[in-house]
């Protein structure tokens, strides 16, 4: 089951809370909490909160456990853009641009959660397949370069004749 909650006009560029967001996507819920609590940016604080948001949709609205939870989505949509002038040289005027962002995050139990003992283990089982594959190709080849000298030979013992 899939729980999101979204935090509207945050107060910071989607290009500096979407680098945050990246780092979370695809993390268990207490690793991503983690890894968001050391982040030392404004938008780790942010997205830690519509993180804990969501994680309290899913204990209260769903009646998941948040151990089971992964991040599925974090999505970091542009918001309104608040314009400021600002005086300058000559009585001129400069335009500054106050970005908004909305954040949203999606939560998944159904994503199977991968440590790094599993990921290590499929690696392992991948590069035995692979060994495996090359070795039968090898024998293959070897048999069939076999069977070009041998036809060659042939061919050189005619000619001589």
């Amino acid at each position: 089951m899939e729980v999101r909650s979204t935090y509207k006009y945050a107060r910071i560029s989607p290009f500096k809370a979407r680098e945050v967001t990246r780092e979370i996507q695809g993390l268990p819920v207490s690793a991503a909490l983690d890894l968001l609590a050391f982040t030392p940016k404004k938008a780790a604080f942010l997205i830690n909160k519509t993180l804990k948001s969501a994680i309290a949709n899913a204990e209260n609205n769903a009646n998941l456990k948040p151990d089971g939870l992964v991040v599925k989505e974090a999505v970091v949509g542009e918001g309104p853009t608040l314009k400021r002038m600002m005086a300058r040289a000559r009585g001129s005027a400069s335009r500054i641009l106050k970005r908004t962002s909305h954040i949203r995050i999606v939560l998944s139990d159904e994503i199977r959660i991968e440590t790094r003992e599993t990921r290590k283990a499929k690696r392992q089982q991948q590069k035995r397949a692979a060994n495996k594959q090359t070795g039968s190709e090898a024998s293959e080849s070897g048999a069939v370069t076999a069977q070009k000298k041998g036809a060659k030979r042939k061919q050189s013992a005619k000619t001589e004749k």
